[in-house]
């Protein structure tokens, strides 16, 4: 007979991720809106649901809590952006049809609201955390970039794209798809039309092709 105490144990454990996962996704919202030095431990109680005292019982302090939800939410970026990615394991017989798509889809991630409150914030708080840029981007670009390697040294492999380094082919791919995004969103402050995106992104892999294609 399974005791109390052994069914108990999992939906305590599950209880505490749920909360933590509250936590972290309210403070998100909360530092996005209020930045940094204005976010109140109390609102971000508030909108996740549970008491203060809570939150500190998960997170030592609001720095704490700073660090960790960047860290989180840098995560979560990085495991759309690589699964996005996944679609060039099978590209099929149109290779530019698949890669703009990987394109678009990244496009979209670099525009959408997370990606870019986490890049404000970073920023932001660089004097303050600045071993937070290393810990954001070693998710964000450094993940995704080698993730990409890997990709496109499976085309080359399987004869799609000619001979080359895919770390360096990866990062100009990259800087082809993300690298115009800040000058057409004025920092993040204007927001690009989606046919601009697929146009970017067409523009991306179009030069991209031009070095790197088979043949």
């Amino acid at each position: 007979m399974t005791s109390a105490a052994t069914t108990a144990a999992p939906a305590s454990s599950r209880g505490r991720l749920d909360k933590r996962r509250a936590i972290l996704e309210a403070a998100f919202d909360v530092f996005a809106e209020r930045g940094y030095m204005q976010a109140l431990v109390q609102e971000i109680a508030e909108r996740a649901g549970v008491a203060k005292p809570t939150v500190y019982n998960h997170f030592a302090d609001k720095e704490t809590l700073f660090r960790a939800t960047l860290t989180a939410t840098a995560q979560t970026v990085m495991d759309a952006n690589i699964a996005v990615l996944d679609r060039m394991r099978s590209p099929g017989d149109d290779l530019r049809a698949t890669l703009e798509g990987v394109a678009y889809q990244l496009v979209r991630s670099c525009c959408d609201r997370r990606s870019r409150s986490l890049r404000w914030l970073t920023y932001a708080q660089v004097a303050r955390f600045p071993d937070l840029i290393e810990a954001v981007q070693g998710c964000t670009s450094v993940r995704v970039a080698e993730a990409m390697a890997d990709r496109l040294a499976r085309l080359t492999v399987s004869g799609h794209l000619r001979p080359c380094d895919p770390a360096v082919a990866a990062e100009q791919l990259l800087a082809l798809v993300t690298g115009p995004l800040e000058t057409r969103s004025r920092l993040g402050t204007r927001k690009v039309t989606t046919a601009e995106m697929r146009a970017l992104a067409r523009s991306a892999v179009d030069t991209f092709l031009r070095a790197y294609a088979a043949g």
